[in-house]
């Protein structure tokens, strides 16, 4: 494990962003992701466009259906030795 190197970050992925990432790596389409959470598939495309943000709740729903944490796709960009939670 000596030889382990932290990758480096290449972009900035916002949070409407990393929605569109995670469904598109899982070979969703919005309409089969609208199909999971009971949300509208134009909501899936606002979120994903930015012309909406997403609450926790909402998160909760979207991480369940994309299989991972909400903060993946709350807090994309975080960086936990740089930035403080407080």
């Amino acid at each position: 494990m000596s030889d382990f190197k932290v990758a480096k970050k290449r972009i900035d992925v916002s949070p409407g962003e990393s929605v569109r990432i995670l469904r598109e790596l899982q070979e969703l389409s919005q309409s089969e992701l609208s199909s999971l959470t009971n949300i509208p598939q134009s909501t899936i495309s606002a979120i994903e466009n930015e012309r909406i943000n997403f609450g926790v709740e909402r998160a909760k729903v979207l991480a369940r259906a994309l299989r991972c944490h909400p903060a993946v796709l709350v807090f994309p960009g975080w960086d936990i030795h740089r930035e403080s939670a407080a």
